[in-house]
């Protein structure tokens, strides 16, 4: 416990001394844009961390429980989308010179059309960022305000971290914004590796092996599959995860201004391009070493004569969080799921202020305005996840959660009909079509799940999105 809040305490004090000297006169533009003096290979690396949030961090080893390595099929794809993102999206991006993506949503349709996907945008990503961070605020709850009998004090201790964490995300981040945003990921990856790192060195030596030795006996166990080819009604099925990867990446980094805005800090689109690339290939082997964890774990359970949880996400707090690894890897274990956590809401709260004070407002150079909307979306977050704590069912917040992922697919097809056709539509008929996809795509997968026994998996992003294209052709106007 002493030590865990000795790494934590220098973590948070390491965040505010470069957020400190990040933001020395920091204008709106260094916050939404970071002046576009960014070094791509500083982006790439900090994209690692960026991308991996703390449930990342828990439920990608224990994906090796029920579906093996085959995870990685779909991080093959990303590849791909990386790729697609780089050379088709990056350079409109640069081209219009813009400050959000949804940006061009208005120079293409109209208004109604970039506010649509603001709109959905900073829903989804509230949403899901107060999910993540909920789920990282309980980790550290428990370890803070557990009683000598095991149990823990209460809300009132739960507000108090929530509040805790989120005003420290604001802290650091609330002058230099993205600027600041593209040092502080660095740190944060660079924990999130090292404390993956440290674990898997820990189960290794538990396991009384050396490290070919391991690697060798995680090749020869029968959860190091990685590739499904013969199985095409399976979620695994190679080009099922593979193209859905792929259009994953697309829509969740292409189009989405959090994940975005970084990139955009590039100096020039050629180094954006590099940026996107790098990290692309990168993000394999990182999600290679979360599953190879995955299955040591598997391993050291059976030396140990325990029982292998159901639930993935239970396999590593199980050794990890309980301090059967060791203290130190316990230790780096909150750590690096506080850093994967920190590393996505910070992000987060930037693009949302940005995409609220620019595509919202329409009041990109107002100061005073990004200021009070940066402390009122961190407002929001502790709201939101507290009404996940009062709610206190996994259920309704794995449908919430759920239902966030359907607001994705309007962005593609909106996206994919202003790249690919020349066509003008009615932009005030986009939010009802952006609106009436997700449901048609809903009361499809419902159907087709009752009457067929086919349930969609990632592909229901491309039938989300084509519902919205075809919607979007309907309201067609003129060339």
């Amino acid at each position: 416990m002493g030590l865990t809040l000795i790494l934590l305490l220098v973590y948070f004090g390491l965040l505010l001394i470069v957020g400190r000297a990040t933001a020395r006169k920091a204008t709106n533009i260094a916050f939404y844009r970071g002046d576009r003096q960014s070094t791509w290979q500083l982006v790439a690396f900090g994209m690692i961390g960026a991308s991996v949030s703390g449930v990342t961090f828990v439920s990608v080893p224990g994906m090796a429980i029920h579906s093996d390595m085959t995870y990685l099929q779909t991080c093959m794809g990303f590849i791909l989308g990386y790729f697609i993102v780089a050379f088709v999206l990056l350079p409109v991006y640069y081209k219009m010179n813009l400050t959000t993506i949804y940006s061009y949503l208005e120079h293409r349709f109209g208004s109604s059309s970039r506010l649509t996907g603001a709109w959905f945008f900073l829903i989804s990503k509230m949403v899901s960022t107060a999910v993540k961070f909920y789920v990282v605020c309980i980790i550290v709850h428990q370890l803070m305000f557990t009683n000598a009998d095991g149990s823990l004090y209460g809300n009132a201790s739960f507000i108090i971290v929530a509040v805790v964490m989120v005003m420290l995300v604001w802290l650091y981040s609330r002058r230099g914004g993205i600027k600041t945003l593209v040092w502080t990921d660095t740190v944060q990856t660079t924990c999130i590796l090292v404390a993956l790192v440290l674990i898997i060195s820990s189960v290794i030596n538990q396991l009384g092996m050396t490290v070919g030795e391991a690697a060798t006996a995680v090749v020869n166990d029968s959860h190091s599959r990685i590739f499904v080819f013969d199985d095409w009604l399976a979620k695994q099925n190679f080009w099922k995860q593979f193209i859905s990867g792929a259009f994953i990446v697309v829509v969740m980094t292409g189009l989405d201004q959090d994940m975005m805005q970084k990139n955009l800090t590039c100096k020039s689109l050629r180094e954006a391009q590099k940026d996107m690339c790098s990290y692309g290939f990168a993000f394999l082997p990182a999600n290679a070493l979360f599953l190879v964890l995955g299955v040591l774990l598997m391993m050291l359970a059976n030396k140990q004569g325990l029982a292998v949880p159901d639930a993935g996400d239970e396999l590593l707090p199980m050794f990890a969080a309980t301090g059967k690894l060791g203290q130190l890897p316990m230790a780096f274990f909150v750590l690096g799921i506080v850093a994967a956590s920190f590393s996505s809401a910070d992000s987060a709260l930037t693009a949302l202020t940005t995409s609220y004070c620019v595509d919202i407002r329409g009041k990109s150079n107002d100061e005073n305005m990004r200021k009070r909307a940066h402390i009122m979306m961190a407002v929001v977050l502790i709201v939101v996840m507290l009404l996940f704590r009062w709610l206190n069912s996994t259920s309704v917040i794995d449908a919430i959660y759920i239902l966030v992922g359907y607001t994705y697919g309007p962005l593609l097809g909106l996206f994919a009909f202003g790249l690919f056709t020349r066509r003008s539509v009615n932009d005030r008929m986009v939010p009802a079509v952006a609106i009436a996809s997700p449901v048609l795509c809903y009361l499809i997968d419902t159907l087709s799940t009752k009457y067929f026994g086919y349930k969609f998996g990632y592909e229901l992003l491309l039938l989300n999105g084509m519902l919205t294209f075809i919607g979007l052709l309907i309201f067609r106007k003129g060339k």
